[in-house]
């Protein structure tokens, strides 16, 4: 039976939580101060340590000073304080996460089914996949047996059974969405919907409505009450797409949301349970877009409880030939005409670097198969100009513009002190833009932004 160790001064919230876990089934110990909670972990080791950060006898970020006594738990915080830079802190220590007293039962529910081992249904059809994957090269809805690709299917299959939050990382491309209706076929919400939301591909001035909802009448043009994103999902999955391009007043009004639980539409002061888990993914690395701005740190630690990377497919040539048949399949499938690669066009394709990823793979597999007239695709109907000629050379330098603190030239761009980060945005998107001859796809992969982001800044610049 798993144990689970609560450290809280107050004496009532400790016996309230204490109940809620054994409920659970499971063994549960409490402790109101330092000094205790090292006897208990000391007498018998936890799974799990609910930790409370004031404590009388000091902080409770002092346990995580001895590395041996907490090297076989998970601890994750909880505070009556909603002090979220000692929370941030905590978790730069070590500890799984943090939430905010009251915890509500759902709360406490997700955090035991992440971190206590039961056999389940789940994990069985799990590791029905992981056959799927040494027979046939597929885990669920993805494609590729690579070293790479496994490390993955490992992290899906540890995390899908429980109700943590995940967040998704990887170039524009490479399946980020396939990993998130994976994790959601596979969880306990499976027969509640799937929900994405691309928060890069809708206008600041309306992702709060789409995300919570909004009520008649809130605002101009609100002439019926509309169900949001979290509603609609509702005991299901909400995958938040692009999450980096959320817009940052929103940012905030997520991250209660996912403290709290609960959220409002537009126009209403009735709150709502959030009956959702959350799935966020970005093409940004993350480090880099919290230093620019771009995602604030506290909402990066409270989704970024369990990472999962997705490889470039440049890593991981080798599952281009079962990616290629795989796409014949379907497309196949769909047309009602089976057709395949040659040798020769198989062995190009698997030495090109593949710049948008499997998406571009895609796109390349389906017009070579419209393009072909008989059942045996050749090279002559691969992209001969993309995946045989070297890269372009830079065009001719230019004398570079200037402004007070912007220098621009033809493949050079100079930043000084007092630029603003919207004008060197621009500027690097329209060279790189120039670089790759107006080749969108390449651009946005070259720039570690999806398609979408492209064409929405694009028509920003244009109308401004």
């Amino acid at each position: 039976m798993a144990h689970v160790l609560i450290v809280d001064d107050e004496i009532a919230s400790a016996e309230a939580l204490a109940a809620l876990v054994a409920r659970e089934q499971c063994s549960v110990a409490t402790a109101h101060t330092l000094l205790e909670a090292r006897r208990q972990i000391l007498l018998q080791r936890p799974q799990l340590v609910l930790l409370d950060l004031q404590l009388p006898d000091g902080c409770g970020m002092e346990l995580f000073a001895d590395d041996a006594l907490l090297a076989h738990s998970e601890v994750v915080l909880i505070t009556g304080y909603a002090s979220i830079e000692s929370s941030i802190e905590a978790l730069r220590q070590g500890a799984a996460d943090y939430l905010l007293k009251p915890v509500a039962p759902g709360q406490l529910q997700e955090l035991l089914a992440r971190f206590i081992e039961r056999p389940t249904g789940l994990q069985a059809e799990a590791a029905d996949l992981e056959r799927e994957l040494a027979e046939r090269g597929r885990f669920g809805r993805i494609c590729g047996r690579s070293a790479a690709m496994q490390r993955v299917y490992r992290q899906i299959a540890r995390v899908a059974g429980t109700g943590v939050t995940v967040f998704i990382t990887g170039e524009s491309g490479t399946g980020k969405e396939l990993v998130a209706q994976t994790v959601h076929e596979l969880s306990r919400r499976r027969r509640k919907p799937f929900v994405a939301l691309n928060c890069g591909g809708i206008s600041p001035h309306l992702i709060e409505s789409e995300l919570f909802g909004h009520e008649k009448g809130s605002f101009t043009g609100a002439d019926r009450q509309h169900q949001g994103f979290f509603e609609r999902a509702g005991g299901g999955t909400l995958f938040l797409d692009e999450v980096t391009e959320m817009p940052a007043d929103l940012q905030v009004k997520l991250l209660h949301v996912l403290e709290t639980g609960r959220f409002m539409r537009v126009g209403s002061a009735q709150a709502m349970n959030a009956d959702v888990r959350i799935l966020a993914a970005s093409n940004r690395v993350p480090a880099e877009a919290v230093a620019a701005g771009k995602l604030r740190e506290d909402l990066f630690y409270r989704l970024n409880v369990f990472p999962i990377e997705m490889p470039p497919l440049r890593e991981r040539l080798d599952d281009v030939a079962l990616l290629v048949p795989h796409f014949l399949e379907l497309i196949g499938a769909r047309e009602g005409e089976a057709k395949r690669f040659s040798a020769e066009a198989l062995a190009r394709m698997a030495a090109y670097r593949w710049p948008g990823n499997v998406r571009e793979l895609r796109n390349v597999v389906q017009r070579a198969y419209v393009m072909a007239s008989g059942p045996l695709i050749t090279e002559q109907w691969l992209p001969t100009a993309r995946m045989d000629a070297p890269p372009a050379p830079p065009p001719a330098r230019e004398p570079p513009r200037r402004n007070d603190a912007l220098a621009i030239g033809a493949d050079t761009l100079l930043l000084r002190p007092g630029c603003s980060v919207a004008a060197a945005e621009k500027a690097l998107i329209e060279m790189t833009l120039r670089h790759y001859r107006q080749h969108k796809e390449r651009a946005a992969a070259a720039l570690g932004i999806s398609l979408k982001t492209l064409y929405n800044r694009l028509k920003e610049y244009a109308e401004s």
